[in-house]
Order: structure tokens, then C-alpha cells, then sequence
């Protein structure tokens, strides 16, 4: 494997975007985009990472605004900008471009993990036209109490407060996520059901979850999550991608698998082909628990290879 580190101007035209394309040592086959969650960052996925560089897939992935290197070369762990929701889907569409140029012709797929898979839903529904599939991995289908968080984080914004840091809202959004748990150690055990992940997120220097996004940046988060809701989201995915939805049914972020079958079912609903796989008994990162992330990741290589024979035949 050999690796090329780039760098970007975001869309919010305010970060540099530190990124990283991973080229297998044979003839590449295909592009996948990793798109990682809030909170963590892309070299969290090397594992995967490799799996795919030795199936022949070049990887490309970026760490975004207020995340990541990107967050540790600026200082700016809390402010996303000021372009809105689109902001990260923008970037993710910059580095598609520059990966795809050095590729021109080598399918395309991009995978997303948990905002991750929020920001890859509305990234299909907005540049899916020449994506030849879509992964997703421990997706959403509604959070609770996103409308009243938005109505409060509005008045905020209005009032000349977007830029301040309030931890409350971004704890009202995701604090229920170990309610299921029995006697949890930690606020992040919803992550993984092995403690060893959860501590080495806790003491990982690219991650950063005591550092909350601003009141503008938690206000666009809550806006990408109810624009990729329902059928009118799974009408504007172009009907050629096909997508697979993948979760442990312990994942309080798909509401312990519903809210994945909810999101499959829309585009179903709105003739995409897609495939479903729950992991029973895991929770959030079934990518990151050793027991099956072989099995997790072999899935995901066996599905792409599938959608690569399909446009051959």
C-alpha cells in the first residue's frame, strides 16, 4: 500500500481539509470514499482501510471540519462554518473530484458511517449521478427531539448567539443513547459492546467529544438529519445506485435496527435496489469489534464486487 496525504480549502471556505488517498500495490479495481462520524476521524478505519486496499479498491477519505487533523492543524474543534448544512457533503464532493480525476474510469463508491451515513445520504441525493453504489453503516432514520432542538437552537442563532458552545444541546441530542444499556461504564458505551474500543476512543487525541460543535454547527447537524428523511429524501437518490444498509440491531442510532429498516424501506418505496444486514447483539462500530469486523468488512467487499459484475454483464 502507498499513501498520498492532500489537503483542500473547505466549502466553508474558512478550514483546510486534511485528506488521504490509500492505492493497493496492483492494479485498482474501483474507488471507495470513506466518510466517518462525529466526534472521530478517518484513520479510525485502517483496518478497513486495508481490507479494501487488497481487494484492489484505491480508498480515499478526508477527516472533516472540526474533526480530526483537520480540527488539530486549525484549533477550530467546535465551529463547522457557516455554509450550512451541505458544508461536509460539499468537501466529500471536492475530494470525489480530485480522487476521480487522478481515476477517471474506475467505478465509484462511497461509504458512510453514522453522521458519516448522513452526510453520504444527502451527498446521493444531491451529486449521485456517476456513483455506481452507496454504503451505509449505522444510519438514522429519526433522533429524538431533533424539532424542539431546532426551534431552540434557531432562537440562539437569531439572537446573535451561533457562535457560542452550549454542550447541553448536543448532550439532549445524543444523551439518550445508553438508556438500553445495563449499567453502563461510560456516556459512549452505545459505540461497542467491548470496552477496549470504547477506551481507546476515549484516549484517541484525533477524536474529540468534549469539545461540542457551536450552537450553529449543532443547528446545521439536526438540519442534514430531517433533510434525509422519508420518501422525499429516498426520491432525489438516483434510481441506479444501488445501496447496502448495514447496523448492529443494538445500535441506539437506528433505533436498535428500525430505524435502519425504515431508511432501506424508503428506497425501496422509490425503486432502489438495496440490501440490508443487521448484526445481532452489537452495538454502534461493527466495523471496530474484533469479533466480526472481518466478516462486516467482507460484506461490504463482497457487495461491491457484486455491483461491479452487474455493469459488466
Amino acid at each position: 500500500m502507498a499513501f498520498e496525504e492532500i489537503s483542500f480549502k473547505s466549502f466553508n471556505e474558512k478550514d483546510i481539509i486534511q485528506a488521504w488517498i490509500y492505492k493497493p500495490i496492483r492494479k485498482p479495481r474501483g474507488i471507495v470514499q470513506i466518510v466517518h462520524g462525529f466526534g472521530e476521524h478517518s484513520r479510525r478505519y485502517l483496518h478497513m482501510i486495508l481490507k479494501l486496499n487488497e481487494a484492489g479498491f484505491v480508498v480515499a477519505a478526508d477527516d472533516h471540519v472540526g474533526h480530526g487533523k483537520t480540527a488539530a492543524e486549525s484549533g477550530n474543534w467546535s465551529d463547522w462554518g457557516n455554509k450550512g448544512y451541505l458544508t461536509m457533503a460539499e468537501d466529500e464532493h471536492t475530494l470525489r473530484q480530485m480522487v476521480q480525476q487522478e481515476y477517471p474510469d474506475l467505478p465509484y463508491f462511497m461509504y458512510g458511517h453514522s453522521m458519516g451515513s448522513m452526510i453520504a445520504r444527502s451527498y446521493a441525493a444531491t451529486y449521485g449521478e456517476g456513483m455506481d453504489g452507496l454504503l451505509i453503516c449505522g444510519t438514522s432514520s429519526f433522533f429524538p427531539k431533533t424539532k424542539e432542538l431546532a426551534t431552540a437552537l434557531k432562537k440562539r442563532i437569531d439572537e446573535g448567539q451561533g457562535e457560542e458552545v452550549d454542550p447541553s444541546y448536543i448532550g439532549a441530542l445524543l444523551g439518550w443513547m445508553t438508556d438500553r444499556i445495563v449499567n453502563p461504564l461510560t456516556p459512549n458505551d452505545w459505540i461497542s459492546g467491548d470496552p477496549d474500543v470504547v477506551a481507546d476512543h476515549a484516549s484517541d487525541p484525533f477524536n474529540n467529544f468534549t469539545s461540542p460543535p457551536n450552537i450553529r454547527s449543532t443547528y446545521d447537524f439536526i438540519m442534514m438529519i430531517e433533510t434525509i428523511i422519508g420518501i422525499p429524501w429516498a426520491e432525489k437518490v438516483p434510481v441506479t445506485i444501488p445501496v447496502y444498509n448495514i447496523a448492529g440491531d443494538q445500535d441506539p442510532v437506528g433505533l436498535y435496527g428500525e430505524g435502519v429498516y425504515a431508511v432501506s424501506n424508503w428506497l425501496a418505496e422509490t425503486g432502489k435496489q438495496v440490501k440490508t444486514k443487521l448484526y445481532s447483539g452489537y452495538r454502534h462500530e461493527i466495523h471496530n469489534y474484533r469479533d466480526i469486523r472481518d466478516e462486516v468488512e467482507d460484506g461490504m467487499i463482497d457487495f461491491i464486487n457484486e455491483v461491479i459484475a452487474q455493469k459488466k454483464s
